[in-house]
């Protein structure tokens, strides 16, 4: 597995102890270097390594440790990269991502069934569905790639381009608005992706998501919440409000894994996902409180018509 860090040595602990109940047989570990701009990293980056250095169970351990500062964009991309040159398969957690035990049962046992299935293109530990259990299995299956708790192949990892340089023919195609129909999210995401090819973004997740739709891929998607983001706050890059509903989630056991019978991506699951996470609920209202003189309009003008005719 890769773990990747930085600067949080509290929340680093906390992951790396859950790290240290599962017991991987191999830990890869990669933390991009202090900022120039930061007094603090030299001294925060340093106790993290020191932290990650020590592990105290039957471990093959490697490291990766940037002198100069990627920016979080190139510093995980290439570190998975590099964990991609030395492994097949494998799950990656950031340093502020906590997973409950069956997270690394849940993503193994996923790994090996899907080894060669070019249907599937990532294992998520995140669930994001309030409570709603999407079919009768331990899991269901998205377009939505979340990443605060993941594995995959290097089979999916080959096709990632932090470019996105396939987006400008794409986003014209019919492949692009058949996986994504709706107006409302195709429009959402197109921004984003633009975003992305005019290097606004520092991210190294939109352009993972991108690709990873652009090769047609599903994400297998557990029914219950397996990772807590532990790294919300002021000193996150992407999370900066402790009070986001979706800081420091519950987690709970996945029991038994129950294989769905059928792999195909559940909408109505998707659909939840963009109107919530993704606010595409609060997307629609202006548009449909736009509507509201006109919608008036004719509904008087068919009572009008109405009475007239009688």
């Amino acid at each position: 597995m890769l773990l990747l860090v930085f600067n949080r040595p509290g929340n680093t602990r906390r992951v790396l102890e859950a790290i240290r109940q599962a017991r991987p047989g191999k830990l890869y570990v990669a933390s991009d270097g202090p900022r120039a701009s930061n007094l603090n990293d030299e001294s925060t980056v340093s106790e993290v390594r020191e932290l990650v250095t020590r592990v105290n169970w039957e471990c093959e351990l490697h490291t990766l440790f940037r002198t100069g500062n990627l920016g979080c964009k190139r510093a995980v991309s290439s570190a998975i990269d590099w964990f991609f040159e030395h492994e097949q398969q494998g799950l990656i957690l950031e340093d502020d991502c906590l997973p409950h035990q069956d997270f690394f049962r849940f993503c193994d046992n996923l790994l090996e069934k899907y080894k060669y299935d070019d249907r599937i293109s990532v294992i998520t530990g995140n669930n994001f569905q309030n409570g709603r259990s999407r079919g009768s299995a331990s899991y269901y299956f998205s377009k939505y790639n979340h990443c605060w708790g993941w594995a995959t192949w290097r089979r999916s990892w080959k096709f990632y381009r932090g470019d996105i340089g396939f987006w400008q023919n794409w986003k014209t195609s019919h492949d692009w608005h058949r996986l994504v129909p709706d107006s409302v999210e195709r429009r959402y995401w197109e921004r984003i992706f633009e975003r992305v090819q005019k290097c606004e973004i520092d991210s190294w997740a939109y352009p993972w998501t991108a690709s990873v739709w652009h090769h047609g891929g599903l994400t297998a998607t557990p029914n219950v919440n397996l990772v807590s983001n532990i790294g919300f706050g002021p000193e996150s890059t992407h999370t900066a409000s402790p009070d986001s509903p979706y800081s420091a989630m519950q987690t709970t056991e996945i029991g038994e894994i129950i294989h769905p019978i059928i792999v195909a991506q559940d909408h109505c699951a998707d659909r939840f996902v963009f109107e919530t996470v993704f606010g595409g609920q609060f997307l629609r209202y202006p548009r449909a409180l736009l509507t509201i003189p006109h919608r008036a309009y004719a509904f008087l003008k068919r009572i009008l018509v109405r009475l007239c005719c009688n």
